[in-house]
């Protein structure tokens, strides 16, 4: 570990070393990347430091127990059990931190959540799903930014795409990529039975213009009317736009914004987001990935995890992981499944 310590510590050094260059300032794409780098190695760097200082002290408190003088091998023994501590208490949080990861990892995410199975009740959900990963962002420091809501009836939704602003956003959410099943009895069910529904969730990097080339040609550009529920206008000007990628037949749709640049804009966003997700998962089928997608990036035809109200379980079935404070869970205290998750996927792909 502490051979790896050393290389983190020198890579941040050089990170902050580029960082002050200011032709960096003419390369925006490289900036983000360093400032992501930057970002995640700075804990590392806080630890290891105090790791490497507790060490050396602890070698020198050593020496001093050969002394002859009985009140300085009292405390010399006082310090070497303290920093022994330390270190104990240092080394898994060090090795956690050291492992090798996606470097997609560090970036925004957005998150794609749409009402499955169900009616109105798995729209209920939906809207739940929404509001548990929002808390959950914002608990963790996470600006979230709407992209495009639509709206169903009870105050539920059809389809919400959020983008997930801020370090290790993608990281934290990849995992949540799937099919949510929800078992309840409904608020419109009377006769008290309970029900099975669900959600869709696809959770996509923050692509860069870099990570994708979008060939002016290769879109097909169409305005509308944005409209309300139920096809209600709610503007008298075309500023809705749907882009359609032409090689790719990804179609994507935005009305909320105010203008049709902005509908263009995050309508892009979204689109270079799904074409970097559609990459990804190219190359990963032609390395013959498969068995780490489970875990890794989510069978988003499989079911991943089912939330019980009557037990108050959520079972993750990708780990067979199940917790009974599912209250918790929906108000965005994910921190046990997330890291159990992380834990597992780093073990399916042999502790990498």
């Amino acid at each position: 570990m502490e051979a790896k310590l050393r290389q983190a510590l020198q890579r941040a050094e050089e990170v902050s070393r580029e960082l002050t260059d200011p032709d960096l300032a003419k390369d925006p794409a490289r900036l983000s990347a360093l400032g992501r780098e930057h970002s995640r190695l700075a804990p590392i760097v806080r630890l290891g430091q105090q790791y490497l200082q507790a060490q050396a002290e602890l070698i020198q408190g050593k020496e001093l127990l050969a002394s002859d003088d009985p009140e300085m091998v009292a405390l010399a023994q006082a310090d070497v059990d303290r920093l022994s501590d330390d270190l104990t208490r240092l080394e898994p949080l060090l090795e956690d931190l050291l492992v090798p990861r996606d470097p997609l990892e560090d970036r925004s995410a957005i998150v794609e959540i749409r009402a499955g199975t169900g009616g109105d009740e798995a729209a209920l959900f939906a809207a739940e799903l929404l509001r548990m990963y929002t808390r959950y962002a914002e608990r963790h420091g996470l600006r979230v930014e709407p992209l495009s809501v639509s709206d169903a009836a009870l105050g539920g939704i059809k389809e919400a795409i959020v983008a997930i602003k801020g370090t290790d956003a993608y990281g934290m959410f990849r995992r949540e990529s799937g099919v949510h099943r929800v078992q309840r009895v409904p608020a419109t069910e009377g006769a008290g039975r309970i029900h099975t529904s669900a959600a869709t969730v696809a959770v996509l990097p923050e692509a860069e213009e870099v990570d994708v080339k979008i060939e002016p040609g290769d879109l097909r550009i169409d305005v509308y009317r944005s409209s309300g529920p139920g096809g209600q206008s709610v503007n008298t000007t075309d500023s809705a736009v749907r882009i359609t990628h032409l090689p790719s037949g990804i179609v994507v749709s935005q009305q909320d914004q105010k203008s049709q640049l902005q509908n263009k804009i995050k309508a892009m966003e979204v689109l270079r987001a799904r074409l970097l997700d559609k990459m990804i998962s190219d190359q990963e089928s032609a390395r013959a990935r498969d068995r780490r997608a489970m875990v890794g990036t989510g069978d988003r035809s499989a079911k991943i995890r089912t939330y019980n109200f009557p037990q108050s379980r959520v079972t993750d079935h990708r780990i067979n992981l199940s917790v009974h404070n599912l209250a918790e869970i929906m108000d965005g205290r994910l921190d046990e499944m997330v890291k159990a998750l992380r834990l597992a996927s780093r073990e399916e792909a042999g502790g990498t």
